[in-house]
């Protein structure tokens, strides 16, 4: 008899102990289940954007409003919360070498970003505007307005604010500073004229520099952003923390850490 000649029942038996003796493939662990069982979540950070992150190079330690953000996180998670070091031009390679499993910190959805991984839902709406010296905010009202020979647009180098300045302003000088904690000094001082940020960011420092800087119509930015957290592309670790998002907003855990650093 050969082996297409055997009855059916046969040929259903030989099939299962097949299926048997060769044990199934193990389903990959997800990500969120490799933070879990190592107990510990990595968070990217830059470190020198207030009032998002800071990091203060004595001490060693960060502070702002996504660090307060990242440990409710890892509260939620069950786990302890790792800051990594990075900057603006190197966050893309870090995140793409999977040194952190998020970066936070003030980060912008970009579609060029979104191709490496995922974005929680946005945390913050805003968008690009100038912060000058309070004495010259009726001068920069528009784009035309600055981009003039003479003008002296100070930008901090690799993120989404120097790509912004470059798009857009071709006869005005763009100067490179390369230190985004003292950047805005450099305009306080007389050094620059202008830098265009986040307007998170002009409101903050206008409360930093009182009477000095002033945020110009930071309620009417230039363009559209939204700002979240950028995860490596799971699908179990992206549910997880928009879900913890729409808790901590409904329960308003979210609110109390936002009035902390902004109002």
């Amino acid at each position: 008899m050969g082996f297409f000649d055997r009855p059916l029942s046969v040929l259903t038996g030989l099939a299962l102990v097949c299926s048997l003796a060769v044990p199934a493939a193990a389903e990959p662990a997800s990500r969120l289940d490799e933070i879990v069982q190592r107990g510990s979540l990595r968070v990217g950070m830059t470190g020198d954007y207030k009032p998002f992150t800071y990091l203060d190079k004595a001490t060693a330690k960060f502070s702002g409003f996504d660090v307060d953000m990242a440990e409710s996180l890892g509260k939620a998670m069950g786990v302890k919360v790792e800051f990594v070091p990075t900057s603006w031009p190197q966050l893309m390679k870090d995140f793409e070498a999977d040194k952190f499993d998020v970066a936070m910190g003030g980060v912008s959805i970009t579609l060029d970003r979104q191709k490496k991984g995922f974005f929680s839902t946005p945390i913050m709406r805003e968008g690009k505007t100038p912060i000058a010296r309070c004495t010259d905010t009726a001068k920069y009202q528009t784009l035309s307005d600055i981009d003039k020979p003479g003008t002296r647009v100070v930008v901090n180098p690799g993120g989404t604010n120097e790509r912004f300045a470059r798009a857009n302003i071709k006869a005005a000088d763009i100067r490179v500073h390369t230190d985004n904690v003292t950047i805005f000094d450099e305009i306080a001082k007389g050094d620059a004229d202008l830098m265009m940020t986040d307007a998170s960011e002009t409101r903050y420092q206008q409360k930093l520099h009182p009477g000095v800087l002033c945020a110009v119509h930071p309620e009417k930015p230039f363009d559209f952003s939204e700002k979240a957290y950028w995860l490596q592309r799971d699908v179990a670790l992206k549910a997880f923390v928009d879900q913890w998002l729409h808790i901590s907003t409904e329960n308003g855990s979210y609110q109390a850490i936002y009035k902390n650093w902004f109002d």
